[in-house]
């Protein structure tokens, strides 16, 4: 079995993100050796999904991962969708890897690179049916703000890829945020949507069950390619 840095895990091209923290723990390195080269996409080719999932009947990806929690439960809860979980924070690989294997998930595939370079190199136009944005950073200091991914150049690459009739749902606990991406996708003729309740598909973790006790607001959007 060779090494996940040999495997093309962690060799990212570019970064227009955060990285925290790499304190990886046994479990979460363990997993990785074990479970990458079953579950990891290196982006070094086209992924095209319906050749990755020809039985599913939508596919979506998600983009941030966090920890696994949700992705890896609404997973489960929809053994009939393919997803691609997105993440570039190594503790968050380990732990949905392992989350992937206790729950036999066949219907799940991690790639670890940035979203907006899979999505502009590696994935051909109209193959998704949603994209999942949970949680992103928001990068509260103005001088920041052009590292938000959710600008306009994104707003275009998500209509790109998106199937006739397919959508975004972008969840925040930052309100400021929340308006930022409402002031993005709403002015985009191509898109119809906005505030909407939180769909009992999508868990509460608990990162967002700890924003939740601190006063945070969370917001979901979704909007709609039209």
């Amino acid at each position: 079995m060779s090494s996940p840095e040999k495997s093309g895990l962690y060799n990212l091209s570019n970064r227009s993100f955060r990285l925290r923290g790499t304190r990886i723990t046994e479990a979460q390195a363990k997993a990785t050796e074990m479970f990458w080269e079953k579950f990891g996409i290196v982006p070094d080719h086209p992924i095209v999904p319906s050749e990755i999932f020809p039985d599913s009947k939508e596919v979506i990806m998600e983009i941030g991962t966090g920890m696994g929690e949700a992705t890896a439960e609404i997973a489960r809860n929809f053994p009939e969708t393919g997803f691609f979980a997105l993440e570039v924070h190594r503790p968050g690989i380990g732990s949905l890897l392992a989350r992937i294997n206790e729950f036999e998930l066949k219907n799940l595939r991690l790639i670890n690179e940035d979203a907006r370079i899979v999505l502009s190199e590696n994935m051909p136009d109209q193959c998704l049916d949603a994209v999942h944005l949970y949680f992103p950073d928001p990068w509260h200091k103005k001088k920041h703000w052009k590292r938000r991914i959710v600008q306009a150049d994104f707003v275009d690459l998500i209509y790109r890829k998106l199937k006739p009739g397919g959508h975004i749902h972008i969840a925040t606990d930052w309100v400021a945020y929340a308006d930022w991406s409402q002031e993005k996708f709403g002015s985009d003729a191509r898109f119809i949507g906005g505030v909407i309740p939180k769909p009992d598909f999508r868990p509460l973790t608990r990162f967002e069950g700890k924003g939740l006790g601190k006063g945070h607001i969370v917001t979901d959007l979704k909007y709609v390619k039209a």
